[in-house]
């Protein structure tokens, strides 16, 4: 892939992400499943946020989609965020932590779920965008 001008005009792809923390300091992260963009790659749950969409409403309507839990946005804690220029568009990545959810994760949408120590994430290939978000959760949980 050719590298991406960080100055050429683009589109902006708006994708909140939450970093789902149990009662161990484990982060779940999930992996993408056969014929998605990405297959194979572990990311943190999530997804586009639509047209009139609240980042936080984005995570507690993808969060009941993808995991089965309830959400509720007073939990979600804003962290950091990603800034990744792929080629076509440029994604713009607020990640949440979440300590508090109601229900138990289960996969629905993922081919996999992972319970992960901070320190072992940098084992589980990411999308690019993700990748850096591992170093802040090592360092700061």
């Amino acid at each position: 892939m050719s590298p991406v001008d960080p100055s050429a005009p683009t589109s902006i792809l708006l994708v909140a992400a939450a970093a789902l923390i149990d009662v161990d300091g484990r982060v779940l992260i999930a992996q993408r499943p056969q014929g998605k963009a990405l297959a194979g790659l572990w990311e943190f749950p999530g997804g586009k946020v639509e047209p009139g969409e609240s980042p936080e409403a984005c995570l507690i309507r993808e969060l009941r989609e993808e995991l089965g839990v309830e959400v509720k946005a007073a939990c979600l804690a804003p962290f950091v965020f990603a800034s990744h220029a792929y080629e076509h568009t440029h994604l713009l990545m607020p990640l949440y932590l979440l300590r508090r959810w109601d229900g138990q994760v289960e996969r629905r949408e993922h081919a996999a779920l992972a319970w992960v120590r901070p320190t072992k994430l940098f084992d589980y290939p990411m999308p690019p965008a993700d990748a850096p978000l591992c170093a802040w959760l090592r360092d700061l949980l």
